[in-house]
């Protein structure tokens, strides 16, 4: 064979293989894992800046600091001595409250409303103290009811109240506010007894007799209040209120002789509660 023939021959297989060999390793690339840069991350930021609203309960522990005195309702005349005494007024709270946060950097502002309902309540009796064979509080000299003296129940209760409060807070955590408040306070306080006494013929009599009366005062207090999750949040709070005094006037005309009772109640509350508030919007998000 002639050597231009062998040099043809091998100059084409070189080329082939020279050919094959490209395709492979650009088989090879098109195969290779391709990597693209990643997304930022996003983070949602807790914010306390919202509208919010939510329910709570907790106990009660109330207390009326109670003084009653009896006296002859045609002559005003004191019967018996002034008796005092504090009666409790303990009981469950429920109620719900709706406010408003402004945030500015690890402080917060607020203002929030709330309403509950109680069943606060409590009581005691007081005496006319009248001697063995009649007195003062009684004309009754002789017979069974010689020196049985009149009396009256009284109970007290605070059926509801509600409070208006700016709350300042300092976060201890992105999640976590740790507040102070204080504001107006306003309850609904019911008291009501009954009078029972003697006529001049020796028979028993009666009246019953209530008040119902709403009164403003003021409130103090503290709390922790978290996030839970989503737009959820969970609180604990202590609140202390004032108020001020409920006073009355009840009579019995128809005893001999006529009663009054004359009472002032200070009242004042301690409630400790727990609840779960909804804030309206969402976290802020951001991209890093």
């Amino acid at each position: 064979m002639r050597a231009s023939t062998i040099k043809a021959i091998a100059t084409a297989a070189f080329t082939a293989m020279a050919a094959t060999a490209v395709a492979t390793v650009a088989s090879a690339a098109d195969m290779a894992p391709r990597y693209t840069k990643a997304p930022p991350p996003i983070v949602e930021i807790w914010t306390w800046d919202k509208f919010y609203i939510g329910v709570n309960g907790g106990y009660s522990w109330g207390r009326s600091d109670t003084s009653g005195t009896f006296y002859n309702n045609v002559t005003g005349v004191q019967l018996s001595p002034t008796q005092s005494g504090n009666i409790n007024l303990d009981g469950w709270v429920f109620g719900g409250q709706i406010g408003k946060n402004w945030q500015f950097n690890n402080w917060v502002v607020g203002l929030e409303a709330d309403g509950q309902w109680t069943n606060e309540k409590g009581g005691r009796n007081f005496t006319c103290v009248t001697g063995p064979v009649g007195g003062a509080c009684s004309t009754i000299t002789g017979g069974p009811l010689a020196g049985v003296a009149p009396t009256t129940t009284f109970d007290q209760e605070i059926s509801w109240f509600a409070t208006f409060r700016p709350r300042v807070g300092a976060l201890v955590t992105p999640s976590a506010l740790l507040y102070v408040t204080g504001g107006l306070a306003v309850a609904g306080i019911k008291t009501n007894g009954v009078i029972s006494g003697f006529t001049a013929g020796q028979l028993p009599t009666s009246v019953a007799w209530s008040s119902d009366q709403t009164k403003w005062g003021w409130v103090i207090g503290a709390g922790l209040e978290a996030r839970l999750g989503g737009n959820w949040t969970g609180k604990i709070e202590g609140l202390y209120m004032d108020y001020g005094s409920v006073s009355g006037s009840p009579a019995l005309i128809t005893s001999a002789p006529q009663l009054r009772f004359d009472y002032s109640s200070k009242v004042t509350d301690v409630v400790l509660r727990a609840g779960v508030n909804y804030h309206f919007g969402g976290p802020v998000v951001a991209k890093y």
